[in-house]
C-alpha cells in the first residue's frame, strides 16, 4: 500500500491534560506505528515528515507525534502531511522524552513501534526494507535501523564519524548489534507493555541505552537492519552541540547509575576504547568526513568522559561501583549517543 492510498485529513488532536481518548482514524490496523517526541523542534519536524510521505512502495504506517509540552503548540503546515498518511497529534505537559515517547505508545495501534527523533530523514526505501526484515525473521523482536549523519557540515561529518565507529563496532556476526539508538529503532508490539511504557521515565537523558540494558538481561540484542537508513540530521550549531554536551553529560550520568542498579554493568576495556578511538581515525581519512570531525568527536566525548571518572572515584561513586560488582550480565559502552 502506497502512503497516499490512505485518506485525506486523518489527523486527532488529543490534549493529554484531561487523558482524551482519540477515535480510531482507520478500521485497518497499519503494519507500523511511528512514534516521533518534539519538544519545542517543529523546523526539522517538517523534513522528517516529508520523508515518510516519499516512501516508496512503503507498508501501512501511522504516524504519531507527541508534542513534549513545547513553547508553541504545533503550526498549522504541520497538518499538511495528513495529505499523505495518518497523522496523530498528541499534546502533554513536559515530562521528557521516555514519558513522551510511551505516550505515544499507548496512542498507537500498530503492530510494529517505530522510533525516530524529530530531527531524522527516512531514506525512500526504508520502511519497505525494514518490513521486509521484520517479516522474514519473526525469531526477532526489536530491530536497530542503519544510522547515518548528514555530512554537508562539521556537526554532521562529526555524527556521521560517529555512527559509522559504534554501528561497525559493536555488530555482531550473527547480525545483532549491542548498540540501540531510539534515533531510528523498532520493536513488535507483542514485545512490550503498552499502558507500562516501553522506556523507564527515570531516564531523562540515556533512556535507549537504558532500554538496551533490560533487553540485554532478557537475552536479546536488536537484529541490525543495514538497508534500513535513517539520516540523522542534527539541526544545532558546533557551539549548541558543545553546549548540548556538557549539559547532558550529568543526565546521562545518572542513567547509567541506574542501569548499575539494575544489576547491569558497563564495562570498556582499554584495548578496545583504543581499537575504536584508531578505527575513527582511519574513517576520518574518508574526504566525505575529514580529520576535523576526529577532532571534533573527541572534544565533545571529553565532558561526559570527565563527569563518569569523577563519579567513579568520588566516594559515592566507589559505593556504587562495589554494588555493581555482584552483576550478572555485562554489556558494553556506546560511547556517548544523541
Amino acid at each position: 500500500m502506497r502512503v497516499n492510498d490512505f485518506p485525506a485529513g486523518c489527523v486527532t488532536i488529543a490534549l493529554c491534560y484531561h487523558e482524551a481518548r482519540m477515535d480510531p482514524i482507520s478500521t485497518t490496523t497499519p503494519l507500523f506505528s511511528v512514534v516521533i517526541g518534539v519538544y519545542n523542534d517543529w523546523g526539522p519536524l517538517d523534513q522528517c515528515l516529508r520523508s515518510l510521505a516519499q516512501q516508496i512502495d512503503g507498508p501501512s504506517f501511522e504516524v504519531i507525534v507527541v508534542d513534549d509540552g513545547s513553547r508553541e503548540a504545533a503550526p498549522k503546515f504541520i497538518s499538511y502531511w495528513t495529505r499523505s498518511y495518518p497523522l496523530t497529534i498528541v499534546r502533554q505537559s513536559h515530562a521528557g522524552i521516555a514519558e513522551a515517547r510511551n505516550r505515544g505508545v499507548r496512542t498507537s495501534r500498530g503492530s510494529v513501534l517505530v522510533f525516530v527523533d524529530a530531527d531524522c530523514k527516512f531514506q525512500p526505501d526504508c520502511l519497505v526494507t525494514l518490513s521486509t526484515t521484520v517479516t522474514q525473521s519473526p525469531q526477532y523482536s526489536c530491530f536497530q535501523l542503519h544510522l547515518v549523519g548528514d555530512c554537508s557540515g562539521i556537526v554532521g561529518r562529526t555524527e556521521e564519524l560517529r555512527l559509522i565507529t559504534l554501528q561497525n563496532h559493536l555488530l555482531q556476526s550473527n547480525g545483532c548489534i549491542r548498540y540501540l539508538n531510539t534515533a531510528g529503532f523498532a520493536i513488535r508490539r507483542a514485545r512490550v507493555d503498552i499502558e507500562g511504557g516501553v522506556f523507564d521515565p527515570v531516564a531523562v537523558r540515556a533512556e535507549d541505552t537504558l532500554l538496551l540494558a533490560n533487553l540485554i538481561k532478557t537475552g536479546e540484542l536488536p537484529l541490525f537492519v543495514p538497508n534500513a537508513t535513517v539520516q540523522h540530521a542534527i539541526p544545532l550549531s558546533l557551539i549548541d552541540c558543545f553546549r548540548k554536551d556538557i549539559r547532558s553529560a550529568h543526565l546521562d550520568a545518572r542513567t547509567y547509575d541506574v542501569i548499575a542498579a539494575k544489576g547491569v554493568r558497563f564495562r570498556v576495556g582499554q584495548q578496545e576504547r583504543l581499537r575504536m578511538v584508531l578505527s575513527m581515525w582511519k574513517t576520518s581519512a574518508q574526504h566525505s568526513i575529514g580529520r576535523s570531525a576526529w577532532f571534533v568527536l573527541a572534544a565533545r566525548q571529553a565532558p561526559r568522559l570527565i563527569v563518569l571518572f569523577l563519579r567513579n572515584v568520588t566516594p559515592w561513586g566507589c559505593r556504587r561501583r562495589a554494588r555493581s560488582n555482584q552483576t550478572h550480565t555485562e554489556i558494553h559502552d556506546k560511547t556517548g549517543s544523541e
